[in-house]
């Protein structure tokens, strides 16, 4: 079986995870460049402009690097026809099953590696033949399961054949050794990487981030079997009062659109979606890509050496 490294053509089993509106080509290509997987969040953009970050990708970095899928783009076909024929080195999926586009993949070569949360999703999307899957836990940020890391991660490692990457709560280089010690190969994180340097969300966003605290986060639209982690503010109490009332799907879904636009692009950090994952607390200052990169390994290979039983 192969190690994440080899599978992608990377030095270190890091990937950054592929936020929409967050994770784009200037992100995404230092994560690359320091040895990690940087990936690009499509979410909902055309095709066009998902093609313009790729082609800026290519240009900041010759390594490799993904984009991020989300199957509920009205773009979706679309998309997936423009990054096979780019030949985009990792596709990472999420909302959807990727099996009837598998074999297109393959044709040129690009790894397809969804986010799941459930062995019963993990065993079905194996069968179909992704090259590895993301384990996420409930601790993450933006839409989130109901299991949490620890407890999924072994789970679907036991389940599966195909190389498991950890996210959800991971944070530094103790994250990233317990994942490993639960049988992952390697560790997405994304809250993290908001506040590296190249990240081109608004200030705003980033502070928010630094400034929370161990409850900041709270977990919003559960009611319309979505739910979805963010760091607590003026929308996300709006958000829970309306549908403790019984507010309807349609009047939820009003209320959120743009919202994750409106906080990464606009800065409005009170009625704008603030996704982040529960480790925001953890976060207290700005830093490149190469430096949260740096500090994870040098803190695994502490973590590692502390866990060595001597004779």
């Amino acid at each position: 079986m192969k190690t994440i490294c080899e599978l992608f053509g990377i030095e270190y089993p890091i990937l950054q995870g592929g936020m929409a509106w967050v994770a784009t080509a200037e992100l995404a290509a230092a994560v690359s460049q320091a040895g990690g997987l940087g990936i690009i969040g499509a979410g909902n953009a055309p095709p066009e402009v998902v093609e313009e970050e790729v082609d800026k990708a290519r240009r900041l970095t010759d390594r490799p690097f993904g984009v991020n899928i989300y199957f509920m783009s009205p773009y979706i076909d679309q998309v997936i026809d423009l990054l096979v024929s780019k030949r985009v080195p990792v596709v990472t999926t999420g909302a959807g099953n990727p099996g009837k586009y598998i074999d297109r993949f393959k044709e040129v070569g690009t790894r397809v590696v969804p986010v799941v949360a459930s062995v019963a999703l993990a065993k079905r999307l194996e069968r179909v033949g992704v090259d590895a899957l993301i384990a996420e836990g409930m601790e993450c940020g933006g839409h989130i399961g109901e299991i949490t890391t620890m407890a999924l991660v072994p789970q679907i490692v036991d389940a599966v054949r195909v190389p498991v990457i950890a996210a959800g709560g991971i944070y530094d280089g103790r994250g990233m050794a317990a994942a490993f010690a639960l049988g992952a190969q390697g560790v997405q994180m994304g809250t993290r990487f908001i506040c590296a340097k190249e990240c081109t969300v608004h200030p705003r966003y980033k502070q928010a981030i630094i400034k929370a605290r161990d409850r900041s986060t709270t977990v919003t639209g559960a009611s319309t079997g979505h739910p979805v982690r963010v760091l607590k503010n003026k929308l996300s109490r709006t958000f829970q009062e309306m549908e403790q009332r019984g507010a309807d799907r349609e009047e939820l879904e009003r209320l959120g659109a743009n919202s994750l636009k409106i906080a990464a692009v606009d800065g409005d950090v009170e009625m704008g979606s603030l996704m982040a994952g529960q480790v925001a607390a953890m976060v207290t200052r700005e830093q490149t890509a190469a430096e949260i990169i740096d500090e994870v390994m040098r803190g695994f290979e502490e973590a590692r050496r502390r866990l060595t039983v001597k004779e």
